[in-house]
């Protein structure tokens, strides 16, 4: 197996000693993974990033590898191609407009209503995501995202946002796999936390949802409609949904796997490993059948507020909390935190395993209530 990186420097084994690509410079990435081919050939092959969705596709394709076509890469990280595509196949998907930087804002936003969201066209981990009330809150979160896109290797996506229509409702994530266009959900999980604004900042995943059955039947056919509508055929899929009472919006559907640290609940949840069944996938091999007993959650420990972080208590007392598995500070102590729309990260995570969805969720409140952080302000001299 070999692992496609930029971590040149990484103290991870696997990742100093992989291939070292730069997703800003695809074209050498593209060489770089040819050329190692050509010394063991691969057997297939995975995005594990957004950033990386397109590169994959491209490999894939230069090496007659299976996986998804380049156009339903680009569709699947790019969210104003993605809504439009959605929208022409009738799956729902919120109102929404491009926006230009470079162009008079409050212009481009008449005639749409508000409340509304703001968003980058590629970020990911809810970075720089905004909710926006009136005109006045429009203009500033354009202004303030402007930044984060600045650096973008797109000129496009460097110079434009996504708004579209705030759906109020419950939020739930699933996770699965396509077979030759089949899809196979894993899990669907519970955001229990109301994800109301003006920030996004994911907290709960809790599985299985407490959804009922109509509704989780609802969730699986939107997205698999809308793979359909990508054209995604293969490899794993993470797609982000917001339920109200008739329906099931889609927010997003990634030909990727969840994000991060999250993938340990597999571990919990199915007792399968979320890489291994990515690896399986891939290589064409029949995926194993996955049953979950009871039910499993994770926490990603939120940043309270910008700032150093300086220490932080309570872990033991955390992990006696029952039905606690594991505590993982991922922040480290001495460096500086910064909380959304800026930052797309957190101070770590907490998992869980319970007879039931309630006790599971219950378990990681109660346990995020053991731990404290102290987090000092950091003044940056301009």
């Amino acid at each position: 197996m070999e692992i496609a990186s930029p971590e040149r420097h990484s103290l991870v084994r696997e990742l100093a000693q992989g291939l070292h690509i730069d997703p800003g410079d695809p074209a050498k990435s593209l060489q770089t993974i040819c050329l190692a081919s050509d010394a063991a050939p691969f057997s297939g092959i995975i995005a594990t990033d957004d950033a990386v969705v397109e590169l994959a596709a491209r490999a894939a394709e230069q090496l007659g590898l299976r996986f998804n076509s380049i156009d339903s890469a680009r569709l699947s990280s790019r969210k104003d191609l993605a809504r439009s595509q959605l929208e022409n196949a009738a799956v729902p998907v919120p109102r929404h407009r491009l926006i230009s930087l470079t162009e008079n804002l409050p212009g481009q936003i008449h005639g749409f209503s508000f409340p509304c969201v703001v968003k980058p066209l590629n970020l990911s981990a809810s970075k720089g995501v905004v909710r926006v009330n009136n005109l006045q809150e429009f203009v500033g979160a354009c202004e303030r995202i402007r930044p984060l896109v600045s650096d973008q290797t797109d000129p496009f996506v460097s110079r434009h946002l996504l708004v579209e229509t705030y759906i109020d409702g419950f939020e739930v994530a699933l996770e699965g796999f396509l077979t030759n266009g089949k899809l196979t959900v894993l899990a669907l999980f519970d955001k229990p936390d109301p994800l109301v604004g003006p920030f996004f900042e994911e907290t709960y995943y809790i599985t299985p949802s407490r959804l009922q059955p109509e509704f989780q039947r609802l969730i699986e056919e939107r997205v698999a409609a809308a793979c359909r509508a990508y054209g995604l055929m293969e490899g794993p899929v993470h797609a982000e949904l917001r339920i109200t009472s008739d329906e099931a919006w889609i927010l997003e559907v990634a030909g990727r796997t969840i994000g991060g640290e999250c993938g340990h609940i597999f571990d919990l949840a199915l007792n399968q490993s979320l890489e291994g069944l990515a690896i399986a996938n891939a290589v064409g091999l029949p995926l194993p059948e996955v049953r979950m007993a009871g039910a499993a959650g994770v926490l990603m420990i939120p940043i309270p507020r910008s700032g150093m972080l300086k220490r932080f208590e309570g872990v033991e007392e955390a992990k006696r909390v029952p039905c606690i598995e594991e505590v993982r500070i991922s922040a480290r102590v001495g460096h500086e935190l910064v909380t959304l729309p800026e930052g797309s990260s957190y101070l770590g995570f907490i998992y869980c395993r319970a007879e039931t969805a309630q006790q599971a969720e219950m378990a990681l409140r109660e346990a995020h209530r053991k731990l404290s952080f102290r987090i000092d302000p950091v003044w940056h001299i301009s």
